[in-house]
Order: C-alpha cells, then structure tokens, then sequence
C-alpha cells in the first residue's frame, strides 16, 4: 500500500472512532481536518477523508477549510476514498449528505467508488450518484451492530487501489 493517512472532521466523536478504527485497519496515520494542509497531501499517495453531517446535509465545521486545501492541492495521482456519518432515522433527508461536498472538492484526484445504497434505510443524500454513495455511508448510532461489517467490507473493496 502507497503513503495513505485518514482525514477527519468530527464534533462528536463519532467520526474521530471511525477514522481511528479504519487507520488502524490500513495500518495509516489517522488526523484531524484541523490539522490538514498542502503538506499533507504532498507528502500521501492515498487520502481517506471522513466526515460527519450536520442539519440540512452541511460538512462538520472543521472541513470548511478542509475544503479549501482540497480545492487549492494539485490532486493529480492522488487516489481518495470518502466515508461519512449520518443519522438515517433523524435526518434521513441528508443522510450522510456532506460527503458530497469533499466529493466535489477531490476532482481531480482518482476517486475510489463508494458502496451501493441497498443495504440503507433513508429517504435522500446528495453523496448519491447511480444508486452509490460516493463513499462509505455510516451510521453508528442507529445502526451500530453494522458499522463494523461495513468498514471491513468498504475497505476490502479499496485495499487493491490504494
């Protein structure tokens, strides 16, 4: 596997465990958005941006700068993998919706394909496109007993590309 680190925007926790728990999988150095720069997508070959969403589809507050080294970063080479954070039962308009916008932000890179929407009960997410999320859909309040399994399938699907 090339340089990879995992990048996470998280208020709650929730997205920081998720972000740990897949750096420890991949064997990859794990940080918060905060702590995002140009050096740090110089200095990786694979990024693995996560983020929770928040109202009505919004990013986590710390990726709004996030966004902006994305859409400065020459992301030319550079293979990126998305996961996010929703709540399916409360917001299941703009379940895991701000994936979307990191989506956006990452032309340019070779963006890996995220998992198809069958196994998910929500009504909308803009982070869908052709019956897939644009990355890995979680929700680990209302569906915890998935998380796990979602993870290690995501990550199996993306190993070879990373």
């Amino acid at each position: 596997m090339k340089k990879t680190i995992v990048v996470y925007g998280s208020s709650t926790g929730t997205c920081e465990n998720i972000a740990n728990t897949i750096g420890s999988k991949l064997g990859a150095e794990v940080i918060n958005v905060s702590d995002f720069n140009a050096d740090t997508v110089a200095n990786n070959d694979n990024l693995i941006l996560g983020t929770s969403t928040w109202g009505a589809g919004e990013l986590q507050d710390d990726w709004y700068d996030g966004i902006n080294v994305l859409k400065e970063a020459d992301l030319t080479g550079k293979t990126v993998a998305l996961f996010g954070c929703g709540d399916c039962e409360s917001y299941s308009d703009t379940f895991c919706g701000a994936m979307k916008e990191i989506y956006d932000a990452a032309q340019g890179a070779n963006i890996l394909p995220g998992v198809s929407t069958s196994d998910y009960t929500f009504d909308d997410s803009d982070a869908v496109i052709d019956g897939n999320f644009v990355g890995l859909a979680l929700d680990d309040v209302n569906e915890e007993d998935k998380t796990e399994g979602r993870i290690d399938s995501w990550i199996e699907s993306i190993k070879a590309q990373l």
